[in-house]
């Protein structure tokens, strides 16, 4: 396809998806970095747990929102393994909502049946390690080299800060995790957006 004919396609698509369309691209590329630093914030002591708990309750709304509101969009291909990434996420990211209800002590029930510490790993390691998949996934589909190498970093990245934090023994340990996580992932995600946006 000729480069003109490419821009009209990717304009066309652009206005066809309305002004959603910019939001639903890069709301991603300003969540993830976001929401790792709020966690290394409570790692810290910086941000408190009630904070952390809202987060993760908004966290799910917002999943569960951009899943809809983008459902036909992310039927095939690369789009497809980022929607099966945010369907398998929803959950884990509301076992975090329960781990938190469940060590403070709100949901009595919840608290009894299951430790409070394993459901907030879930959501914690759960998310440093379901995007990689996806990334490597994105990595093979984009033709563009450099783009390309940038999803398998962001690959390497999750798995590898995953294993930081799970075997640090500090809070600054855990922090380094985080940040290789939170760096990689932010940008797998921004190359993935890229190759979306020009329609690749």
């Amino acid at each position: 396809m000729v480069p003109a004919a490419k821009a009209a396609r990717v304009s066309h698509a652009h206005r066809a998806g309305g002004p959603g369309l910019p939001l639903r691209e890069n709301g991603p590329a300003l969540l993830v970095p976001a929401a790792w630093g709020v966690a290394a914030g409570a790692v810290l002591g910086v941000v408190s747990s009630h904070a952390l708990f809202v987060a993760h309750v908004v966290m799910s709304a917002l999943l569960v929102a951009f899943v809809a509101a983008s459902w036909r969009d992310m039927a095939t291909g690369v789009l497809r393994a980022w929607k099966l990434v945010i369907l398998a996420g929803t959950p884990v990211t509301l076992a975090g909502v329960a781990g938190f209800l469940a060590r403070d002590g709100t949901v009595p029930a919840l608290a009894g049946a299951v430790p409070a510490d394993a459901l907030l790993a879930v959501a914690f390691y759960g998310w440093m390690l379901l995007p990689a998949p996806a990334f490597v996934y994105t990595g093979l589909r984009d033709p563009a080299v450099p783009r390309s190498i940038v999803q398998y970093v962001a690959a390497a990245c999750s798995v590898a800060g995953a294993a930081v934090a799970a075997l640090a023994g500090s809070a600054t340990g855990t922090v380094a995790g985080i940040a290789l996580v939170g760096a990689g992932q932010t940008a797998g995600i921004l190359a993935a957006t890229a190759l979306y946006s020009l329609g690749e």
